[in-house]
């Protein structure tokens, strides 16, 4: 009788582990794999008012003018916002020059390069400077645009989160691209 019992014990704990070990999943390899980040085409529609430029800009975006003639652009999907300050000019271009560069090079102590695109649109009256900022700092592109007699324009990027220039890349770029086309379509009036 304690030779059942044991035999039954024996065959009860065989048939349990047999159980555990049979409901596992088979272990597969799974691929590599990256974020993929897909953003909208950009489709862009002419931005005036009542200030001395018209510019086009991403129908995507919210605009919103913030004091006179200074205004936000925000992008919320993508957490980021193009800030556009203007100025006139009154005899100080180099004072604004020397801001705006000012400006860009403090994101020199974060940045790993900064690239210098310069912009000239002489048909237009448009000239200037787009900065491309690479690494981990805190706006990744930055740009002026004068005519040098009575209109001055700055606009940077910055990102509602941490930098990390590996993670906002896409982001990044497709922002740069939309900060090059309004440089681009600048008319002073």
């Amino acid at each position: 009788m304690l030779n059942n019992k044991l035999y039954f014990t024996g065959l009860c704990i065989f048939f349990s582990s047999l159980m555990l070990v049979s409901c596992k999943d088979d272990v597969l390899p799974k691929p590599a794999s990256q974020l993929r980040l897909e953003y909208p085409v950009s489709e862009y529609a002419n931005f005036s008012n009542h200030c001395p430029f018209t510019f086009e800009m991403n129908s995507n975006a919210v605009i919103k003018e913030e004091k006179e003639c200074s205004f936000t652009i925000s992008y919320p999907k993508m957490k980021a916002t193009l800030y556009l300050t203007y100025k006139p000019v009154n005899g100080n271009i180099e004072n604004l020059l020397r801001d705006a560069q000012k400006l860009t090079y403090e994101h020199v102590i974060k940045a790993d390069d900064i690239l210098e695109q310069p912009f000239l649109n002489p048909k237009k009256k448009v000239y200037g400077m787009f900065y491309k900022v690479s690494g981990n700092a805190a706006t990744n592109a930055q740009f002026y645009v004068t005519d040098s007699v009575k209109h001055f324009l700055t606009g940077s990027v910055y990102f509602y989160a941490k930098p990390n220039f590996d993670s906002i890349m896409p982001a990044a770029n497709y922002l740069r691209n939309d900060m090059q086309h309004l440089i681009e379509t600048i008319k002073w009036n």
